[in-house]
């Protein structure tokens, strides 16, 4: 798998966790809409199958999604908010909750301290048990979103869990109980999602706008293929576990 390349990562670990229980509540924060989906679309439909409420945090609006030089990129931003609202419902179902657009321009979000505030008050509002995120460490990771998105999932959590943090939010420290890191460089824990890789296909694919510049499917038959390589990355890496189908991550209880 290519660096670059959005989704799963290879198999490293020598020793290895799986399937946590299930929690309560979880928040996964993505950089840019359709982030969640690739990163952990089939764990958190396996969750919310279960009874878990999932929640999305996007940090950026999205506005460069696109190979369009004329595009309008206000009408853009809409589209994309709506898919993700649609992504997160697929997921979800009855149990979606809230999806939260922290509106940062895409390709210029920074892990600045009032960001980290901004993370901090969602995961206080919310009060998940678990995060999800961007691995900050992953080697050879171009996009500056991801990093900066990794780094504020990690520091939110230690902003929002300290109650002398933030104190003008008004609102009660939460500890969340786990983080699960996505596209991780070490990966350590796997969750079996047999029979959520549609569930998460379906996520994928309400995000329409990224056909052609992140899933290169601009026809069927490419469409067809993109599900098939997606498909077939979580089956391998289930067969490395003993499982009909995987996603992967560093998973950090620590906190």
């Amino acid at each position: 798998m290519a660096a670059n390349e959005p989704g799963q990562p290879a198999v490293t670990a020598r020793h290895w966790t799986n399937d946590l229980p299930t929690p309560a509540s979880a928040l996964a924060i993505g950089a840019h809409p359709d982030d969640v989906e690739f990163g952990a679309g089939a764990t958190l439909a396996k969750w919310a199958a279960a009874g878990c409420v999932v929640h999305h945090l996007v940090l950026t609006d999205g506005s460069k999604g696109t190979w369009d030089p004329d595009a309008d990129i206000a009408a853009l931003v809409g589209t994309r908010r709506a898919e993700q609202r649609e992504a997160a419902r697929r997921l979800g179902g009855e149990n979606a909750g809230t999806v939260t657009f922290l509106a940062q321009i895409d390709g210029e979000l920074d892990s600045s301290l009032a960001m980290r505030g901004e993370v901090a008050r969602c995961i206080r509002t919310v009060k998940p048990d678990f995060v999800l995120g961007h691995d900050p460490w992953k080697r050879y990771r171009l996009h500056p979103d991801h990093r900066h998105a990794g780094l504020l999932a990690c520091e939110g959590i230690v902003a929002a869990r300290d109650p002398h943090f933030f104190p003008e939010h008004g609102l009660a420290s939460h500890r969340p109980r786990v983080l699960l890191l996505w596209e991780a460089d070490e990966p350590d824990h796997f969750e079996d999602v047999s029979g959520f890789v549609d569930a998460k296909l379906d996520a994928l694919e309400a995000h329409a706008s990224q056909f052609e510049t992140t899933m290169h499917a601009t026809s069927a038959d490419q469409l067809a293929a993109f599900r098939t390589r997606i498909g077939d990355r979580l089956c391998g890496l289930g067969a490395v576990h003993g499982v009909a189908a995987a996603e992967l991550f560093k998973t950090i209880a620590d906190l």
